[in-house]
């Protein structure tokens, strides 16, 4: 009985050993320089009027969707702009070769009425990753760590369209820069 055990152990070892053997290979796809056509049904970039052109056509019957067929909205937006080369929502790092000070603060763009900076201090990555809320009511922020400036800069719409601005009685809650004299923000 044990010598049959150890046959069929080395029967797969023997089996398997090949394939563990094989090397990976790897094919090298070269693109060129054209811009590949757009697939049937997908609208391109300049042709994106209205929300309904941002719903995708899903995938035929059978088969798996990939992201430009199944996405919508701002993800579909995104990925068109990206076939195209266009950075919709500017990922661009912010300007990390000079300290921020409230005279020159690093300007922060925001389609929203809060955005979340991330300081690394200047140099860059002179220290930890410090998260600063800035928003509209508090446009300016100072890292505790390194003293570096930030504005932001909000370049969204007027009205929000929702027509009540008071938040029902809610108020932000206090924290410690609330009692920082202003000439010190």
């Amino acid at each position: 009985m044990f010598l049959q055990r150890t046959a069929v152990a080395v029967a797969r070892r023997a089996a398997v050993a090949p394939v563990l053997r094989r090397s990976i290979a790897t094919t090298v796809v070269r693109r060129s320089e054209n811009k590949a056509p757009t697939p049937a049904g997908i609208k391109p970039l300049s042709e994106i009027k209205t929300y309904e052109d941002l719903l995708g056509p899903g995938a035929a019957p059978g088969t798996v969707p990939t992201d430009l067929e199944q996405s919508t909205g701002l993800e579909r937006l995104e990925i068109l702009g990206k076939m195209e080369g266009v950075d919709i929502f500017d990922m661009r790092p912010l300007d990390a070769s000079r300290k921020g000070t409230l005279d020159n603060p690093i300007m922060v763009k925001s389609a929203g009425a809060e955005q979340y900076v991330g300081c690394t201090g200047s140099p860059a990555d002179s220290h930890n990753v410090i998260w600063l809320t800035i928003s509209q009511e508090r446009p300016v922020e100072r890292c505790p760590e390194c003293g570096s400036a930030y504005k932001m800069e909000y370049i969204g719409p007027e009205d929000d369209g929702h027509g009540h601005h008071d938040h029902h009685g809610w108020e932000e809650p206090k924290t410690f820069a609330d009692f920082v004299k202003p000439e010190y923000h």
